[in-house]
């Protein structure tokens, strides 16, 4: 029985799904009309993949991406085809990052752990370089008439480092876009950034060991020569590595919102900003969002 005067946990979920969705629905709203037809193109998208998925069947898809990955594995550069494919989708708004990540495990089990590794912390530093180099201009005029951006740099040049790092880790906003996000913000180096990514590695071991384990499962001949609890056993695995990196990047998540929210030594909204920029970096901003009407400016000796 519930405590007095706490909810209870249906009624607790049923709020804070409640409050969720609103939220959402107000960010929604707030969209123009690119950007809402961006996001039911991305419904559609998703929305058509799992039509596909339950017409075709999970067995001949999964066939079908253990044979691909299995060509790529016997090619003799195919390590080098999986890297370049990585810094093409570390450029917004290209998708696909963690089932790249998922193909390196496919194709090479374990083994394709530096090749998601490396390819992710080299297409990231690409990304980050030319995105900084070709808005340079664009970024400086954001900045200065943004105050919610004014307010991340703020932020991001008093904790520095921990705070970059954590915000890395985080799943928002995501991989294409966090690489936008930093490339955007003037105060954090290349080297700083180039060290933060490290921090993203538990997580690709993850879903790598997940793709060596899906792999098994998806050959129908390796799958034939499983015993049930050994197939029981590589469902359980790999589900479970799902669910822990999720967990894990749900709870880094709302610690990043946390740290922002309370930094010492930084007024309170200024700290309301900079988490409202992070939610702005979701929808391409400053790089490749659409200019939006200048707010007002963030004013230094307010603080």
């Amino acid at each position: 029985m519930a405590s007095e005067g706490r909810p209870s946990l249906p009624r607790l979920v049923f709020s804070k799904t409640k409050e969720y969705g609103a939220a959402a629905l107000q960010r929604y709203r707030n969209l123009n009309t690119y950007q809402k037809l961006f996001v039911w193109g991305t419904i559609c998208l998703y929305l058509s993949l799992a039509t596909l998925f339950i017409v075709i069947g999970p067995d001949r898809i999964g066939q079908a991406l253990y044979n691909f990955a299995q060509r790529i594995s016997h090619f003799r550069f195919g390590w080098l085809i999986l890297t370049a494919i990585f810094f093409v989708i570390s450029f917004p708004p290209a998708v696909g990052h963690t089932t790249l990540i998922t193909l390196c495990g496919y194709a090479y089990g374990m083994k394709g752990f530096p090749i998601a590794a490396g390819g992710s912390l080299l297409g990231s530093a690409f990304t980050f370089v030319v995105l900084r180099l070709l808005f340079r201009r664009r970024l400086r005029k954001w900045s200065e008439s943004h105050e919610t951006w004014k307010a991340l740099e703020t932020v991001i040049a008093a904790k520095g480092l921990p705070l970059i790092m954590l915000i890395r880790a985080s799943p928002f906003p995501p991989w294409v876009y966090s690489n936008a996000l930093f490339a955007s913000i003037r105060p954090v180096a290349l080297w700083q950034f180039f060290l933060a990514t490290f921090v993203v590695f538990p997580k690709i071991a993850i879903f790598v060991f997940v793709g060596s384990r899906l792999a098994d499962l998806s050959d129908g001949e390796t799958r034939s020569h499983m015993d049930t609890t050994t197939k029981i056993l590589n469902v359980s695995i790999s589900v479970g590595g799902v669910v822990i990196a999720a967990l894990a990047s749900w709870i880094i998540y709302r610690l990043m919102k946390r740290e922002i929210l309370h930094l010492k030594g930084v007024p309170p909204e200024v700290d309301e900003l900079a988490a409202e920029a992070i939610e702005e970096a979701e929808e391409g901003a400053p790089l490749l969002g659409p200019h939006s009407e200048s707010r007002a400016r963030y004013d230094d000796s307010s603080a």
